[in-house]
């Protein structure tokens, strides 16, 4: 089971050409940066992937093409989640009996989004996805995108219901208050029941990063390690927290048009991969191009 401690996951973007189609030449070149960093997991088709926008091939191809070169040496997490509870479900069926199932050590699951569920909502609409899950699971409360919020209360529910099968949560909740009553909670818990299976809080918001590993996060699921994985890797394993003041002000410029309008910006500037992105997104604008190229050359990078 992939272990959660110390870790930096990197939210993969799905690379598009020019003209929009996918880039597999720039998709190598991103799974060679994070192989080359030694990050813990790769997240596959998640919020950042634009999972929303491909269609069933291009999904399948994204999965066959990563884990054909990885080959089992770079742990991945697969994006499945929802706000159609069965669906999912019968998803996960699926996979269970296919040769899928062996490719993925986990999977991240979004809170439900549009329809607003209630706490006890999102309790049971993720114990259903937890029976029926062949990996464990990964929480995902991103409120800002979904219209709902995850309360600590219903997290740790889930973890201490699912005896394990709910292993960790994304939070990117943007509340470090949150974040900090998450661990508290965890905490106690664990020190009356030291048997049980641990629960991981990894922050989803790069940041928070450093200020979520002082308060006793366990990791970070990355937006930003997509171009500067050597860097993020710094920042978790080696706790070297002017990593974060480095990249501050770049962190800020990835989410003002919203993600991964930001990272596929910063990608094209450093001749990794096109800005291009998939509607109802649209590409980065001239402004932020030119205050992404500033600041990169203020940290250090050397642009064409």
């Amino acid at each position: 089971m992939l272990n959660f401690k110390n870790s930096l996951g990197t939210a993969l973007v799905t690379p598009f050409s020019e003209e929009g189609a996918l880039d597999y030449i720039a998709l190598e070149r991103l799974l060679r940066m994070q192989w080359d960093a030694a990050v813990d997991y790769v997240v596959v088709l998640g919020t950042t992937g634009e999972k929303a926008t491909l269609d069933e091939e291009e999904i399948e191809s994204i999965q066959d093409n990563i884990i054909a070169y990885y080959n089992t040496q770079v742990p991945l997490v697969l994006g499945l989640g929802g706000n159609n509870t069965d669906a999912i479900c019968r998803t996960l069926h699926d996979i269970a009996y296919s040769p899928l199932e062996h490719c993925f050590e986990a999977m991240l699951s979004v809170c439900p989004y549009y329809v607003k569920p209630t706490q006890e909502g999102l309790y049971q609409h993720f114990m259903e996805i937890h029976d029926n899950s062949p990996w464990p699971i990964i929480l995902y409360n991103v409120p800002g995108r979904t219209g709902v919020n995850m309360l600590p209360e219903t997290a740790i529910r889930l973890w201490q219901d699912s005896e394990g099968g709910i292993t960790a949560i994304k939070e990117a909740s943007g509340n470090m208050e949150q974040i900090k009553t998450l661990i508290r909670m965890r905490d106690e818990y664990m020190a009356e029941h030291p048997d049980a299976p641990y629960f991981s809080i990894l922050c989803g918001d790069d940041g928070l990063a450093a200020e979520a590993m002082r308060a006793g996060a366990d990791g970070l699921i990355s937006v930003a390690s997509n171009a500067f994985p050597k860097d993020f890797m710094r920042l978790i394993h080696e706790r070297d927290f002017a990593v974060q003041d480095k990249y501050a002000d770049l962190i800020k410029l990835l989410f003002e048009e919203g993600n991964p309008v930001g990272i596929k910006a910063v990608l094209s500037e450093l001749g990794i991969s096109s800005d291009q992105v998939r509607l109802p997104l649209v590409s980065a604008s001239d402004e932020l191009h030119q205050k992404i190229k500033a600041e990169l050359r203020h940290i250090g990078y050397r642009l064409g």
